[in-house]
């Protein structure tokens, strides 16, 4: 059976707060806490929450963290880079294509760095992925250097788009996404190039 999942918008900016469940075992994880702890685990209601996933680093994703793992006693799950990075403590690495397993599913852990160095999107292995703020419908995730700009557009073109036409992204803020519906704005950004100083808040057209 695919996962469950759920979804709930939190904070004041607001944050997409997702909850992965396997219905067969009960189990099930909290990816990206970032505010409302209480609506948080109003979602994993009645299962047993065995993991924390952290997709990456920044505040607005990792606000509620600590009550949330008191509350579950769960294991936090992140890319070293980005515990170095924004100094948040973590029980278990995450690193490119490890697989998770959760109850009788198997997720994939994609290291996708742009929007931060530990970026890190979640395969739920059925064509939807959970991608943090890696991409959003109409564009990538904000970067604070061209440098940083340079290397999310390595991860547009050798993963992201990479991926089926079909699959469905989750991000961290707004709506999901698909990913052939993506991808004509992004091969025509592509063709047309790009200031080498480019970064910020970069959009398709």
């Amino acid at each position: 059976m695919p996962a469950k999942l759920l979804c709930k918008e939190v904070g004041p900016w607001p944050m997409n707060a997702y909850a992965i469940i396997d219905d067969d075992t009960g189990t099930s994880a909290i990816v990206d806490p970032g505010a409302e702890p209480e609506s948080i685990l109003a979602l994993v209601e009645g299962t047993q929450v065995s993991k924390i996933l952290i997709t990456h680093g920044h505040f607005d994703h990792v606000d509620a963290l600590d009550p949330i793992k008191n509350a579950t006693g769960a294991p936090v799950y992140m890319h070293p880079a980005d515990a170095e990075g924004f100094d948040l403590k973590y029980d278990q690495p995450l690193a490119h294509h490890q697989v998770i397993q959760l109850g009788n599913l198997h997720l994939r852990a994609i290291h996708a760095p742009g929007h931060t160095p530990g970026m890190t999107c979640l395969d739920l292995g059925d064509g939807r992925i959970l991608v943090g703020d890696t991409i959003f419908v109409g564009g990538p995730g904000k970067t604070w250097s061209p440098e940083e700009f340079a290397t999310t557009m390595r991860t547009m073109q050798e993963i992201v788009f990479t991926w089926p036409d079909e699959t469905a992204f989750y991000p961290g803020h707004g709506p999901r996404g698909v990913i052939g519906k993506e991808r004509p704005a992004f091969e025509a950004f592509v063709a047309r190039g790009w200031p080498s100083d480019l970064f910020g808040n970069v959009t398709w057209e």
